[in-house]
């Protein structure tokens, strides 16, 4: 049986950047990429060291790297803070009344926080912590709402040097319990509540749960935000009002070794049980700046939207850290979508005037199942840039987002990373790269990705392998928080001295990187290994159908069958004639090896709270088993009851 990841659908269509957008752009050719990313690849101390001196250190580092795989250490020697960086280096220029962040509530109200005046709610909240007793290296548990707080929160802690820890805030007490122990946490931040759908979701209610089963937290800090009713414990909770009533303005940044610990943030493990991935600070803050200035071209007229939440990775690096690293206008906004109906990011886009809008393949097939008729009635005019998140976008879904949002002026920038790279890794440039629907295109500068097949040996063009780093980058984890072994086994197992990103991939014959599915998710079919990300472009490519998850189940003749779970647009009606149109369609697209034998229809798929399918439930259903592990962060239950029922 073939080991090698097969792929089979062909993708023609390029896109090339305006000549308008080029000639602004920061990096305008895709020659002079090429030249740049050839000199990081070659020197990669060179490049970095120069990206890193852009930002400001209090002490110079003495060594670019020390590498004793898989142990990084970057800019040794070196000390920098990462709150300083994000802040005080703005205040001496015309920045300093520049908006940081333009806040809308899912209620819809309004604020805008200038440079300076973030600076100063952050050394205010920074030393309300040292007043409850929070030191430098204390873990803090962060779970709140998207309020301008949680970004304030974070700054703060890395202000004093605490090591923070965000968790989302759509997250189960349960899910903060496993991070307070895990990480030792002392403190926790958090809300009486926070908007979600017309709902006010028991922020503090949910902590009180958590930490009746532990005893390591001694501070809980709570915000107004919903003024619902909650539960004050003597002694333990205090009102952030009341936290900051007599705290100073003045708080120095500490000086901080660039390996000094910056945050733990939580991802899901095959297990069951969380990974706390550890982040240090100097390395970190390169990686986030340095991308965020390429692959976004941001410029400071520019109105940026993240719509991640900053209880994922995505909103650590790309809505406070990278951006304000490049003195951005961050815009954050509280709630759903969908609330009160999908319209809500158009009429944001337009009131705001949003000029780059960075946001999920899940969120743009959600918003292409709502209706075309939603964008088209707003003014999308101001957008010169897209972007795209999360997971591989189909190409069908990345025309429309290119067409529909975007007009067919705005460059779209897919970008591949992962928590644990902490920075973007694979991504277009926008004013440099021909890109081609539902491809990440070609690598960062300084991150050497390659396809390896199972002996090590790099794979050749559309042959698929497994997507690999070969170098050390600044914005690399550093561990697994407490659990070395771990650390090892999962990333460095495969090829010595190399990163396994854990996702199967290709490259085509320009150099492009196609994503084709987590390796866990690759089908074996009769003796071929089929990428589920192909199987649900080649659905989602027939115009009936918004969404699709594939997995595969046990059969006794071809080892794996392949299930497709689809939902279908608006207004199309389903039944055996589209089972039999759909199939046909992905034996066109692809081959009739990847032809789907069972096609059920789901009114929703089971996603996390970041919007990610999640095929292992999918997997346990078509088993016929019960769903079991960690579901702690799936977004809605019902779905996964529904199509129990169903089965």
């Amino acid at each position: 049986m073939t080991k090698k990841i097969e792929s089979h659908l062909t993708e023609d269509r390029v896109i090339k950047p305006t000549k308008e957008f080029s000639k602004s752009a920061r990096i305008s050719s895709l020659a002079q990429y090429k030249k740049i990313y050839k000199e990081s690849i070659q020197s990669p101390s060179k490049f970095w060291s120069k990206e890193a001196k852009e930002l400001h250190w209090q002490k110079k580092w003495s060594k670019v790297l020390q590498w004793t795989p898989p142990f990084a250490k970057w800019f040794v020697g070196g000390k920098i803070n990462a709150s300083e960086n994000c802040l005080d280096r703005h205040l001496n220029g015309p920045r300093k009344n520049k908006a940081a962040i333009i806040w809308e509530g899912e209620p819809g109200e309004t604020r805008t926080i200038t440079y300076a005046q973030l600076h100063r709610e952050v050394c205010k909240f920074a030393n309300a912590l040292k007043n409850q007793g929070i030191k430098k290296r204390d873990r803090v548990i962060i779970y709140m709402p998207m309020v301008p707080e949680a970004a304030i929160a974070m700054l703060a802690c890395a202000r004093i040097g605490a090591v923070h820890s965000v968790v989302f805030g759509g997250f189960s007490a349960t899910s903060i319990l496993d991070r307070v122990e895990d990480s030792g946490a002392s403190a926790i931040i958090t809300a009486d509540g926070g908007w979600r759908r017309g709902k006010v979701v028991p922020l503090k209610a949910n902590v009180d749960e958590a930490l009746k089963k532990s005893k390591l937290v001694k501070k809980v800090i709570v915000l107004e935000r919903c003024k619902n009713e909650v539960k004050m414990k003597r002694g333990r909770d205090i009102w952030w009002h009341k936290a900051m009533e007599n705290a100073s303005t003045d708080c120095p940044p500490a000086q901080l070794d660039s390996e000094h610990p910056l945050y733990i943030l939580y991802t899901s493990g095959s297990t069951g049980k969380p990974k706390g991935i550890l982040h240090t600070t100097g390395g970190y803050l390169t990686g986030t700046y340095s991308t965020t200035k390429y692959i976004f071209d941001i410029r400071d007229d520019d109105i940026y939207w993240c719509t991640a939440d900053v209880g994922w990775v995505t909103g650590h690096s790309y809505i406070v850290y990278g951006p304000l690293l490049n003195g951005a206008t961050c815009l954050m906004y509280e709630g759903a979508p969908n609330f009160p109906d999908f319209a809500r990011f158009w009429d944001i886009i337009e009131r705001h005037g949003v000029t780059i809008f960075y946001t999920a393949p899940t969120a743009i097939r959600a918003f292409i199942k709502a209706g075309d008729h939603l964008p088209e009635a707003h003014d999308l005019s101001s957008l010169r840039l897209l972007g795209s998140v999360g997971e591989p976008i189909n190409p069908e879904a990345w025309m429309w987002y290119h067409e529909k949002i975007g007009g067919g002026k705005c460059p779209i920038v897919d970008t591949w990373w992962q928590t644990e790279t902490g920075a973007i890794m694979i991504s277009p440039l926008p004013g440099a790269t021909p890109t081609k629907p539902g491809t990440a295109t070609l690598p960062f500068f300084g991150i050497d990705a390659a396809i390896l097949d199972e002996t090590g040996k790099e794979c050749k063009a559309n042959e698929g392998g497994r997507l690999v780093i070969r170098k050390p980058w600044p914005s690399m984890l550093r561990t697994i928080y407490g659990d070395k072994r771990r650390f090892k086994k999962t990333y460095w197992d495969d090829y010595e001295g190399i990163y396994t990103a854990g996702d199967g991939a290709r490259r085509d014959s320009d150099g492009n990187f196609w994503i084709v599915g987590r390796l866990d998710d690759v089908l074996n079919v009769s003796g071929h290994r089929l990428g589920t990300a192909e199987v649900e472009s080649a659905l989602v490519s027939h115009p009936s159908i918004a969404e699709a998850a594939v997995v595969g189940r046990p059969d006794e003749i071809k080892g794996q069958g392949v299930v497709a779970f689809v939902t279908v647009k608006e207004g199309i009606k389903h039944g055996a004639k589209l089972v039999t149109t759909l199939r046909n369609h992905v034996s066109k697209e692809i081959g009739p090896i990847a032809k789907p034998d069972d096609i059920r229809f789901a009114n929703a798929l089971p996603k996390t709270r970041s919007g990610k399918i999640m095929r292992r439930l999918l997997k346990e259903i078509c088993a016929g088993g019960e769903v079991s592990g960690d579901t702690t962060t799936l977004e809605d239950f019902q779905v996964i009851a529904s199509l129990q029922k169903s089965n």
